[in-house]
């Protein structure tokens, strides 16, 4: 059984703190945050909250920029850096780290979000 919060499906089995993670751009700090904020334990289970909790939780992640509104977001802003024309520009045109990290051994596992031809 899954439970499905924005688009997500999320398995019943989980708790909440973990559970929110599958969702992109909700980390642990933001679930954390979010359990808080709503005063909702957070090792409770998805089969546990009820339909109340269900919906403050809806409503706070709607609030929040996840999933592919967060994904466009990225894209924007790394064409942004594209008509910039300087050297983190490059580097994102040839799909290397950008902030400085060592490529001799690791920039093959660089991250690889909006790899896409500008």
């Amino acid at each position: 059984m899954t439970i499905n919060i924005c688009g997500v499906s999320i398995s019943l089995k989980k708790n909440i703190l973990f559970g929110l993670t599958k969702i992109f751009g909700v980390g642990k700090s933001t679930s954390n945050k979010l359990c808080n904020d709503l005063k909702i334990f957070k090792y409770k289970k998805f089969y546990e909250i009820n339909e109340i909790e269900f919906k403050l939780i809806n409503n706070y992640l709607n609030n929040l920029l996840i999933e592919n509104q967060l994904k466009i977001f990225i894209k924007k802003n790394i064409q942004k850096i594209y008509f910039l024309k300087n050297y983190k520009c490059s580097r994102h045109v040839k799909k290397l780290p950008c902030r400085g990290q060592r490529t001799k051994t690791n920039a093959k596992t660089r991250k690889k979000i909006n790899h896409e031809k500008f």
